[in-house]
């Protein structure tokens, strides 16, 4: 999206295959932008956006619709987005609250998927984040890039900051603090970026988990994203007693890249609270099938983004590990799990969610039976290769 801003050629190296990469991919190509890619490279240039002639399909992407729906807005061009099933479910109201605070004329009926934006002109403002949402903070960002006057964002706790990473390598006059953004945007075009883009620590957590689970696991993870508001998850993998190692450190484009390699422990229960939630939420399906292994009791609470994700994470959480044997209560914002726990074979229903199809998968290298997935595809998703990279990590 940033490179659609840009004023010339950005190039991308290691991209993501995930269908959310192609959803964003496919909604720019509509408004006139020329993108393309072969395999895991390609190329991105910047130009005078074109009006749609048709809704953008942002498939099972939440990130797409949110940031999307504010890039569009900046630029006063009119669109209706639409989504999947699952993604029309998820709210929106968090995105057309600030919107419609800098004037932008975002409409979506009962604050969910289609969405009807609509060229007005944008003002700068100061918002508070209500809960931390990098989502909704890039949202304004990019609704702030077509925006008169500067806009300040505040938020109560960090959450991933890419976006401002990435704005910043382009040119555009913006100050981060711990706890404030300042975006002051000028006539002039972003530069284009050049990125080699790191592994996603996300889907990385996966195969991390397998080793800290697998006794004699000895497991090389090559230019892991070290960004520390996405690492959330191997430090408490570390504080559960995993070895974890970072190596060769290094900065490319602004973000910490380095290697990691992750061997078992005598794994022990821990407990997670609202303040490191928005740091690890897309790896706390992953994170409960460790605690079924690990010593002690493990306390999840302040998740309650889990329930508004692709599903309702916990309430999956909970259903499937009862299925295969878990030892887990349910709380409104988060679960409790005793452990270790074997685990069994069973019929897991994944809801269609990425992230808890990976889970169970990694479930599965543990139980006495086999685990079923009801719908293997949904890793498509976020990483297509996941099944091919597991065997070869285990084999």
């Amino acid at each position: 999206m940033i490179g659609a801003l840009t004023r010339g050629k950005s190039t991308f190296t290691n991209c993501a295959t995930g269908l959310d990469v192609k959803s964003t991919a496919a909604c720019l190509r509509h408004c006139g932008i020329d993108i393309n890619f072969s395999g895991t490279s390609g190329t991105v240039t910047g130009g005078k956006f074109q009006n749609p002639h048709a809704s953008l399909d942002c498939g099972n992407s939440g990130t797409t619709a949110r940031l999307l729906t504010g890039l569009l807005a900046g630029q006063g061009i009119p669109a209706k987005l639409t989504g999947d099933v699952s993604l029309s479910s998820r709210p929106m109201g968090r995105i057309l609250d600030p919107l419609n605070l800098m004037g932008a004329e975002v409409t979506a009926k009962a604050r969910k998927l289609p969405l009807q934006i609509r060229p007005a002109p944008l003002k700068g403002i100061t918002y508070t984040l209500p809960v931390p949402s990098a989502q909704v903070k890039s949202t304004i960002l990019l609704a702030g890039l077509g925006a008169e006057g500067q806009t300040v964002i505040s938020s109560p706790l960090p959450s991933r900051d890419h976006t401002e990473i990435m704005l910043k390598q382009s040119g555009v006059d913006i100050e981060v603090s711990e706890s404030k953004i300042t975006l002051r945007p000028d006539a002039k075009n972003l530069e284009p970026l050049k990125m080699d883009i790191p592994g996603d620590p996300s889907t990385a957590a996966f195969f991390a988990a397998a080793a800290a689970i697998l006794p004699g696991s000895d497991l090389f993870l090559a230019n892991i994203l070290a960004n520390p508001f996405r690492i959330g998850f191997f430090e408490i993998l570390r504080r559960m007693n995993a070895r974890l190692e970072w190596l060769e450190l290094r900065d490319e484009g602004g973000e910490k890249v380095g290697n990691l390699r992750v061997r078992p422990g005598s794994l022990e229960g821990v407990e997670i609270g609202a303040e490191e939630i928005p740091l690890l939420v897309d790896e706390l399906p992953i994170l409960a099938v460790l605690a079924t292994q690990a010593a002690g009791k493990t306390v999840v609470t302040g998740a309650g983004e889990l329930r508004v994700k692709e599903t309702d994470r916990i309430r999956a959480i909970c259903e499937n590990l009862r299925i295969i044997g878990g030892d887990i209560a349910e709380l409104q914002d988060g679960f409790i799990i005793n452990g270790p726990t074997r685990l069994r074979g069973g019929q897991i229903n994944t809801c269609g969610d990425h992230r808890i199809a990976m889970a169970f998968s990694i479930a599965a290298l543990l139980s006495t039976d086999p685990i079923r997935l009801d719908q293997e595809d949904c890793v498509n998703i976020s990483c297509p290769e996941f099944f091919q990279l597991l065997r070869k990590a285990c084999s």
